[in-house]
């Protein structure tokens, strides 16, 4: 079980990128799918969920209507596009799903750390000019 994220950089601000979260040894689809962020010095903090129930989404405020998050049943991955990028946006950035099916709406708590089970390594964005 494992999870596996790519598609970090350097981007100026403005720009976009397309995280990618690639899920081996289980469906990624059957459970909740977050996506965090930690910046130096700062406490890892959810961006984006999506709940397995009903495949609804929930963003935090300093993302909402620039971030779209995204799962591929096929292709068993998920993906995070970023647009609009700001210099805030700089972090290290992980998926992670919820193996003990806690997150059932896609709310403020699946925004919560603590409720995910399953996590990646990360991939590092860097906004800056």
């Amino acid at each position: 079980v494992q999870l596996v994220e790519s598609g970090g950089g350097l981007v100026q601000p403005g720009g976009s990128l397309r995280l990618s979260c690639a899920a081996s040894g289980f469906n990624i689809d059957d459970y909740s799918l977050g996506w965090f962020r930690q910046a130096p010095g700062k406490a890892r903090e959810g961006v984006a969920c999506r709940a397995a129930s009903d495949e609804l989404t929930y963003y935090a405020d300093s993302v909402r209507g620039r971030f779209t998050i995204s799962v591929d049943r096929a292709e068993n991955m998920a993906y995070l596009q970023m647009n609009s990028l700001k210099p805030d946006d700089t972090a290290v950035y992980y998926c992670a799903s919820d193996w003990e099916l806690s997150v059932i709406d896609a709310n403020e708590k699946g925004l919560d750390p603590r409720e995910y089970e399953i996590w990646g390594r990360g991939t590092r964005v860097t906004v800056s000019s």
